[in-house]
């Protein structure tokens, strides 16, 4: 099979990728629920009005959730997985549970994929929850950065939830992560 470059997102977002209550994993008024959300910016700093973001998360007792029907929203399931689009100002937003380690002794965090135009792929990235420094210490994916780049993979704590802010190139660029088994299934 021969490799091909994946499909941007461009300014279509909106004929077809959308569906009711995408970007809420609970919903809002759900007593445990959090808001997780940021500003995707471009590489002058610009606001990214028409990205699309995908979340992937363990449930609050660590458990990866194995139900089929992720688009599905009944109101009470939490499916582990969603998607939002940046509004004008760069802004996407989802409502969801607060994710636990999958096992001891490893920091729990959202698995993001970022889509936008001028991507010829998705890109993959990870948003680890603040709290465990002994954990965020030994993740390996944390280690093998720099305390400045590995500040981009980490949430913080506000009063309207945890914010993750991604940077697609520049200054304060989001490290983003590469599968080569992921890569290499399309070649």
């Amino acid at each position: 099979m021969t490799a091909i470059p994946g499909q941007t997102v461009g300014p279509f977002f909106h004929l077809g990728l959308e569906y009711p209550g995408q970007s809420d994993l609970v919903p809002p008024a759900n007593p445990r629920a959090i808001r997780f959300f940021g500003t995707v910016r471009d590489g002058n700093g610009a606001p990214v009005p028409d990205a699309v973001i995908e979340i992937w998360q363990a449930d609050p007792q660590g458990h990866i959730v194995r139900q089929p029907g992720s688009i599905k929203r009944d109101g009470w399931s939490f499916t582990g997985w969603g998607r939002a689009a940046s509004d004008p100002d760069g802004i996407y937003s989802f409502s969801t549970l607060e994710p636990g380690p999958t096992e001891a002794g490893k920091p729990a965090f959202f698995a993001v994929t970022v889509f936008a135009r001028g991507l010829l792929d998705r890109l993959f990235t990870r948003a680890y929850l603040p709290d465990d420094e002994a954990a965020l210490a030994a993740d390996p994916v944390l280690a093998a950065l720099s305390p400045e780049r590995r500040s981009t993979l980490i949430t913080q704590r506000a009063e309207q939830g945890l914010v993750f802010d991604i940077r697609l190139q520049g200054e304060g660029e989001t490290v983003f992560l590469t599968y080569p088994r992921l890569r290499d299934a399309w070649t």
